[in-house]
């Protein structure tokens, strides 16, 4: 797996598809079902530590780039 998209796709093979409109959310439900597959023992050791690897990033790379858009939205009206 190297991307978000690989995960979606790894979640499809189990017949799990996720999409609630706000991507964080889309991502932390992601990380619980691959979890689950893993204590499942549905995929390998090295396939879940990337899958929580890039589902942490990438939710990690939102809420930074969130936060910086309302400090920037909070300097304009200073």
């Amino acid at each position: 797996m190297r991307t978000i998209y690989d995960v979606q796709q790894f979640l499809k093979k189990f017949g799990t598809i996720i999409y609630v409109g706000d991507r964080i959310a889309d991502l932390e439900l992601m990380e619980d079902e691959v979890r689950e597959l893993y204590k499942s023992q549905c995929m390998t050791i090295e396939d879940y530590q990337m899958a929580i690897l890039l589902l942490r990033s990438e939710m990690t790379r939102l809420r930074d780039r969130k936060k910086g858009e309302e400090d920037r939205w909070d300097k304009r009206f200073i």
